[in-house]
């Protein structure tokens, strides 16, 4: 499932002149592009909030929304009486969707329970995805995505840290479940940078990479924390403060920028420029999620060149090996070169940008997605029409 030979097909050829292969592709007026990486995900859940668009564009903000019921709360009550079946059956048409939209590894978060049944019902889903999905998964625990109600941030924190990782640090020795990484909603009226700190010190405390929400709505010095603790890394960042980003850039902590939240909720866009001339390591996700519902990191791509002002190349590396980076995945994904996993594209172009030049166009642009050297979707289209 390794990459064993990059570099120009003659050389190739003759390196394995000997050697017989199960399937050859014949790649001739087409493109070869390292599978993918969505770096912040939130897949698993129950309830439409279609209804929500509506009220935004009309103009209630993401906070007026939330404070009517809506919002993360409305999701977390239909997760709850979800069924674990009723869950990982949505989770997996999900990730097929984005599996065919050229994502090969996606982070996927909980964080729609916000109690410890309800959280580990999720983190069971995303873990039978894991086993039984060609599409590569970091798993993360986001018990701290809101406060619940009728409790006080506080209390959440002292639940989550007294009560839910303890837990999991139990499934995680046992092997019942792999979670990779701790996630906050460190935000005004949500996580303070208190409460975030301690549940992100008692996460690293067993074993999970820091990665968390930080700086969205409000400047909350998410990103001077994140530095500090050691985060992989931090998402959003639309309201970080310029000394936040010299102390990510130093600190090698990856930004995980979301041009799709950005985009739905008319909020400020992120310094991409800033953070990139600084040297942070910027990297891209879909925030999939009710809020922001976008499978497509081809899409993502395009919104970080059009309104964040990143380049194509820039874009590309955000979102290949910059977002595997903030997965702690760079050394095996993210990439074409030798010893890494199988994982690539092949576009039907013989320019790898049109994958960012068309807007939506990436369902007759992606001829093969393959995960571990095992073709896992093969486009029709492509064979009947081009893709300009």
């Amino acid at each position: 499932g390794c990459i064993k030979a990059v570099g120009q097909a003659d050389v190739i050829r003759n390196q394995f002149s000997g050697a017989t292969f199960e399937r050859i592709i014949d790649c001739s007026g087409k493109c070869v592009l390292p599978g993918l990486v969505d770096a912040h995900t939130h897949p698993v859940w129950a309830g439409d909030r279609v209804h929500e668009f509506a009220m935004k564009l009309a103009g209630a903000s993401y906070m007026e929304i939330h404070q009517a019921g809506g919002g993360i709360h409305f999701t977390v009550e239909h997760t709850r009486k979800a069924t674990e079946d009723e869950l990982c059956r949505a989770l997996q048409q999900r990730l097929e969707r984005m599996l065919r939209a050229g994502s090969t590894l996606v982070e996927c978060k909980s964080g729609y329970g916000l109690e410890l049944q309800a959280e580990l019902k999720m983190l069971r889903v995303i873990e039978r995805a894991r086993k039984s999905m060609d599409i590569g998964i970091s798993s993360t625990y986001c018990g701290a995505h809101a406060v619940p109600r009728g409790k006080t941030a506080t209390e959440a924190t002292d639940d989550i840290i007294n009560n839910h990782l303890p837990k999991l640090k139990e499934l995680k020795l046992s092997g019942e479940i792999h979670v990779n990484n701790i996630d906050v909603f460190c935000e005004k009226g949500v996580f303070d940078l208190e409460s975030t700190r301690r549940i992100l010190e008692a996460g690293k405390e067993i074993g999970l990479q820091i990665n968390f929400h930080g700086d969205e709505l409000h400047p909350m010095k998410s990103a001077e924390l994140g530095a500090e603790l050691g985060a992989r890394a931090i998402s959003h960042l639309e309201e970080v403060s310029d000394e936040g980003i010299v102390a990510m850039a130093r600190a090698n902590c990856a930004a995980v920028l979301l041009p799709t939240t950005a985009y739905m909720l008319r909020l400020k866009q992120p310094q991409a420029r800033k953070m990139l001339e600084e040297g942070v390591i910027v990297a891209l996700g879909s925030d999939f999620n009710p809020n922001a519902y976008c499978f497509s990191m081809p899409m993502v791509m395009h919104l970080a060149c059009v309104n964040m002002k990143m380049s194509m190349n820039e874009a590309l590396a955000a979102a290949t090996i910059n977002a595997a980076y903030a997965l702690g995945k760079s050394d095996t994904h993210g990439s074409l070169e030798v010893g890494k996993q199988g994982d690539l594209l092949i576009i039907n172009s013989s320019r790898w940008e049109h994958l960012i030049y068309q807007f939506g166009g990436h369902e007759a642009l992606i001829n093969y997605v393959i995960v571990k050297g095992k073709v896992v979707y093969e486009n029709e289209r492509c064979k009947t029409m081009s893709s300009y």
